[in-house]
């Protein structure tokens, strides 16, 4: 009886093929673009939420700006460049240093408030109207009929769509429930 011979192994003979390698490249592409839209989308926002039942809270939201909220009001604070606000309901008194780096803008429903180093109070009514009122430097309000702005010891009233009873007040007018 005879033995059976091995197998001969033949070396490993390559064969290139462009369909091979393009469907190769576009699988690599299509993972380094889900690589970099994932670092790029990965970076998580940071919101602070403060809501107030029966007292008020005063806070220091980054350095040289601090922020007094009244009883029975909600605010929600987004870390970006500009620093965002939202107010939901109730009062809220911002005390902004000339010298703090961060822009703040505030928003009431639809309408922004824009602020560099000032002191000023905002107010939501259980109306949906809201009036905001300056201490000290002044604010820009936009609302869907254009671009307002107060300066000091100017007090306003607003909706989504328009600023109504605008007029001077007293230093005491604004936002007592902070003094």
């Amino acid at each position: 009886m005879q033995k059976p011979e091995p197998p001969v192994i033949q070396p490993f003979k390559f064969a290139f093929s462009w369909r091979r390698f393009l469907l190769h490249s576009a699988i690599m592409g299509f993972c380094v673009i889900l690589g970099l839209l994932t670092w790029y989308f990965s970076k998580p926002q940071s919101i602070r939420f403060y809501e107030t039942k029966t007292e008020p809270l005063m806070t220091s939201i980054v350095s040289g700006i601090d922020l007094a909220i009244d009883a029975g009001s909600s605010v929600a604070i987004k870390d970006s460049q500009p620093l965002q606000v939202e107010l939901f309901k109730g009062g809220a008194y911002f005390d902004i240093n000339s010298n703090a780096g961060n822009t703040l803008e505030v928003k009431v429903g639809n309408v922004v408030i824009r602020d560099i180093g000032t002191r000023f109070s905002i107010r939501m009514n259980k109306d949906g109207c809201a009036n905001v009122a300056v201490a000290e430097g002044y604010v820009k309000i936009y609302v869907a009929s254009g671009a307002f702005q107060l300066n000091a010891l100017e007090q306003a009233e607003f909706d989504d769509h328009n600023i109504s009873k605008h007029r001077l007040v007293t230093e005491g007018d604004i936002a007592p429930w902070h003094h």
